[in-house]
């Protein structure tokens, strides 16, 4: 809700508060992938609006999509994503109008907003002016529908705003303190070598790991990101801890991208075993 940004559905401040988002079992139908998250004793989920085939792309109506969240109970965290939000256009704002309008029927609590990672290289207040001059058109569009957005960096090079620095100045300069967070993505920080976290400004932390000892920092793409377990090489779980120390209290959200996770015959299994994986890695961590 506008004004306390932070509240995405959050218990406690001592939950272990696991979501899930669509790309973890992209193979799923909706309902199918909801059912899913009520098994794990994970009701809250990520939908998205790149699955061929699936809601949203289907033409899938929100008020089908808010039905099956109800009849599975369920809670839609976000709805990911709004695609280059910091890159102008003259459909931009018009997509940005589009898919709040779908979120908010829909019974979501967020938009994801992520930067545009087409290779163009940008001055570093280039970089902020062009996040802020969007941010500042996107603002009215949320509050209108009592939407949070999402702002998410990608740790790519090509990423036209990589730094969560730069993000959180842009939501400055634009007056977005109100109605925007960040998205934390594991991948993503480890690949940008940020050191700040920004605790008190996320919203969301996205997980996933990449296990290949061999593929070097650089090379790491989506499809590497794995669940995240033992050989995990992005530090999930000192990511987790830190930012849970510095008082986050939201959701770890799911989102691997590896094709081999879509051919899993038991996806609730591989779930459970890396949310155990975490709860007894941050416990021996705390001890």
């Amino acid at each position: 809700m506008p004004g306390d940004p932070g509240s995405i559905g959050v218990p406690t401040s001592q939950a272990m508060d696991f979501a899930i988002n669509h790309m973890t079992a992209p193979q799923l139908r909706l309902s199918e992938f909801f059912a899913l998250a009520r098994q794990l004793g994970a009701p809250r989920v990520e939908i998205r609006n790149d699955i061929a085939g699936n809601a949203i792309l289907d033409g899938t109506t929100a008020a089908e999509v808010r039905a099956l969240a109800e009849g599975n109970d369920v809670t839609i965290i976000s709805i990911n994503a709004l695609q280059k939000f910091n890159q102008w256009s003259d459909t931009r704002l018009a997509e940005a109008e589009a898919l709040a309008d779908y979120a908010a029927a829909a019974g979501a609590q967020a938009l994801v907003l992520v930067a545009a990672n087409d290779g163009a290289i940008a001055e570093a207040s280039q970089r902020i002016e062009n996040a802020s001059r969007l941010l500042a058109s996107i603002a009215p569009i949320l509050r209108e529908r009592g939407l949070i957005g999402l702002v998410e960096c990608l740790g790519f090079e090509s990423c036209s705003l990589r730094s969560k620095r730069e993000a959180v100045t842009a939501i400055e300069n634009a007056n977005g303190r109100d109605v925007f967070r960040l998205t934390h993505d594991t991948f993503h920080h480890h690949l940008a070598g940020e050191p700040d976290l920004f605790p008190d400004r996320t919203g969301l932390i996205h997980i996933s790991g990449v296990d290949d000892p061999a593929i070097a920092i650089a090379d790491m793409r989506d499809s590497h990101r794995l669940l995240v377990g033992p050989r995990d090489r992005l530090g999930n779980l000192e990511q987790i801890a830190a930012l849970r120390a510095g008082g986050y209290s939201g959701p770890l959200s799911f989102e691997p991208f590896a094709e081999e996770l879509r051919h899993l015959p038991d996806p609730a299994a591989a779930l459970r075993q890396s949310m155990n994986f975490i709860v007894s890695g941050l416990k021996e961590r705390a001890a």
